[in-house]
């Protein structure tokens, strides 16, 4: 379906990929104050708790830009073909500064601005892999 590079899952990313494949938007929480991060890591940024067991919980996939960049250019193979395309920066309605990037759906002439309502949408690459990407919210 795509030439693009795909995401490689690893044993920590799987239940991610495995959710946005049936387009379900997940986060990272940390089970020991349930705060969200993206990505995860191997210390929760919130707590400072070194045995975080992130699980990835659903999410909303509301949320509002916070700011954009316009790709006219492509440094990595296999993007050529969607140039020029939008990249927005977008914190979610679930947790002050939680905040994903992700590809606007909606093309380089989408009524952009900052603060715009967005709602998580998903590429599906291959039968079997979606990338989160966003829409802008009506």
């Amino acid at each position: 379906m795509t030439n693009r590079p795909l995401p490689v899952p690893d044993a920590q990313s799987a239940p991610f990929w495995t959710a946005a494949a049936t387009g379900v938007l997940t986060v990272a929480r940390c089970s020991a104050c349930t705060r969200y991060t993206a990505p995860p890591d191997l210390v929760c940024p919130h707590c400072g708790s070194t045995t975080p067991e992130f699980t990835f919980t659903p999410v909303s996939g509301r949320g509002t830009v916070r700011s954009w960049t316009v790709v006219r250019q492509s440094f990595l193979p296999g993007f050529d073909t969607d140039l020029p395309f939008v990249l927005v920066d977008v914190e979610l309605a679930e947790q002050s500064e939680l905040r994903l990037i992700g590809r606007l759906l909606d093309g380089p002439d989408a009524p952009l601005r900052l603060g715009a309502p967005v709602r998580a949408a998903f590429e599906h690459l291959t039968t079997d892999i979606a990338v989160p990407a966003f829409e802008l919210a009506s």
